[in-house]
């Protein structure tokens, strides 16, 4: 009699199971070795990173390239999604607390700070503040049931719950608020924040001769002037703006950005061992929210931790001063705020008035050395660590002042595109002036062109600025408005637009 017939039927079935199990694992095994097969409908495949390696991301991080090889990897589903998100980033819903790069303990905390701040809240109402999914709250929520932090208050309905602090839950959380206040947005990883800005980078954009002219639209400038631009974003490295005040430098500079016409992805903090950085600043950064999905439910499974923006063009003139370009603690909330270059990641910085800050020109550029050459800049965490920041924008430098006279050699080459910002030429003067003119609704004869230009440029040896027809004829705007008279240039109230406007100006 064979052995495998005087077993018991319970070891029988043990060994069924057992058989069936290792079948199992052979199959799989024999999957993960074998090339990957086609995704069904509405899923896709893991792009190879290329060759050039990126921090690891979850799996809800998507990064759309052209795919060279499939990846055997196991991938979540990814809905269809419009044009919106067909960029080279798109941050989906985590489905667990590890693809949110998350740990049960750092949303504990953001859930019994919210609970001890708010009072009574349910699950859903926690998943609106603190933007993650409410699966991933409901299944924590139960566990600080479990260990008697949080209680039933009572019922909301559809599988929800009214949760109230225990006494433990409350003593924890204020020792939770000790450190750090913030219950906000769950925050991103520093090493997902990292990853999203080498995906979104600028340098990896070739702005067209279309898209400068559909930026600079609005400018009258040179073929010569339009070139140098074009040259400088095609590299996507510094540039330095400088010449005489008036003639458009600041404009130029804001509309930079532009060129590269497209959103970006940021998260509205991120966490960086233990510490939080508050990323995401309304009065720098322009929220492009995704268009309203059809129907009562949403079909875009976004991860609502980062936010939709215009790629940002932060500009600053004398106010700027070195704590502007570090992380600045707040010592009551524990929470910190990201600095100027680290906001301006992915688009544009622009300096004004450069040579005229607070700090010494010769130590703004010995901080950003480094930066400029290498592409990263370190920034002190309150902690005292140090860390290692993407410095991935384009910096712009705009001064009245010669360039050779404010900076030296060495910071000069790491600025490769300078270009000087010529005074307009009599063709670019009249071409401005009856742009601004249509714009105001004023009407401007050529005869009272040639009189303002010969009167008071030629014969007073004024030099022509870009900014002065705009300038001007919002002065004759006011003279006609206030004498109730037809909005029309005259030699009258030309001079006395000119009589106002230079009275106080050397002429140079």
């Amino acid at each position: 009699m064979s052995a495998e017939t005087q077993l018991s039927p319970e070891e029988a079935s043990l060994k069924a199971q057992l058989m069936e199990m290792m079948r199992e694992t052979n199959a799989l095994s024999a999957r993960a070795e074998s090339p990957a097969q086609p995704l069904p409908k509405k899923q896709a495949a893991a792009p190879s990173r290329g060759p050039t390696p990126r921090p690891a991301t979850p799996a809800n991080i998507q990064f759309t390239e052209k795919p060279t090889q499939q990846s055997s990897a196991a991938t979540r589903p990814v809905r269809e999604a419009d044009t919106a998100t067909s960029g080279p980033f798109t941050p989906w819903e985590p489905e667990t607390i590890e693809a949110a790069g998350l740990t049960d303990s750092e949303v504990e905390a953001l859930i019994l700070k919210c609970m001890l701040t708010c009072g009574n809240i349910t699950g859903r109402q926690l998943t609106e503040q603190l933007r993650l999914s409410f699966n991933i709250l409901q299944r924590l929520l139960a566990q600080l049931k479990l260990n008697r932090l949080v209680g039933y208050k009572a019922d909301a309905g559809l599988n929800d719950y009214q949760y109230e602090l225990t006494d433990l839950g409350n003593d924890r959380a204020r020792r939770y608020s000790q450190n750090c206040t913030y219950f906000g947005a769950a925050p991103v990883s520093f090493d997902e924040y990292c990853a999203a800005i080498a995906a979104q980078t600028m340098t990896a954009k070739k702005p067209s001769r279309a898209d400068l002219e559909r930026a600079f639209g609005e400018l009258v400038l040179s073929d010569e002037m339009f070139s140098q631009l074009g040259q400088a974003l095609h590299a996507g490295k510094g540039l330095f703006l400088y010449g005489a005040p008036g003639n458009g430098k600041t404009s130029i500079a804001q509309r930079v950005t532009a060129a590269y016409g497209e959103t970006i992805w940021i998260p509205r903090c991120v966490s960086v061992f233990g510490e939080i950085i508050r990323l995401f600043d309304p009065s720098n950064h322009e929220e492009v929210p995704l268009p309203p999905s059809a129907g009562l439910v949403n079909d875009r499974p976004i991860d609502t931790r980062w936010v939709r923006i215009r790629r940002p063009t932060i500009v600053v003139g004398g106010e700027l001063t070195m704590d502007s370009l570090e992380i600045k603690t707040n010592s009551q909330t524990g929470v910190g705020e990201a600095p100027l270059q680290m906001k301006s990641n992915g688009g544009t910085f622009v300096i004004d008035d450069f040579g005229r800050q607070r700090m010494s020109t010769d130590e703004l550029l010995n901080r950003w050395i480094v930066p400029l050459e290498c592409g990263y800049d370190f920034l002190d965490l309150a902690s005292g660590r140090k860390i290692q920041v993407p410095f991935d924008q384009l910096i712009v430098f705009s001064t009245n002042l010669e360039p050779a006279d404010l900076v030296d050699e060495a910071f000069l080459r790491r600025i490769p595109y300078k270009l000087d910002v010529l005074d307009p030429t009599d063709s670019q003067y009249r071409t401005l002036l009856c742009l601004m003119a249509n714009n105001l609704g004023i009407q401007c004869s050529t005869e009272m062109a040639d009189y303002l230009i010969q009167t008071h440029y030629t014969k007073a040896s004024r030099p022509l600025r870009f900014c002065h027809p705009r300038d001007l004829l919002r002065q004759v705007s006011n003279f006609c408005s206030f004498h109730e008279i037809d909005p029309v240039v005259t030699k009258e109230n030309i001079d006395a637009a000119v009589k106002n406007y230079f009275a106080a100006l050397a002429v140079e």
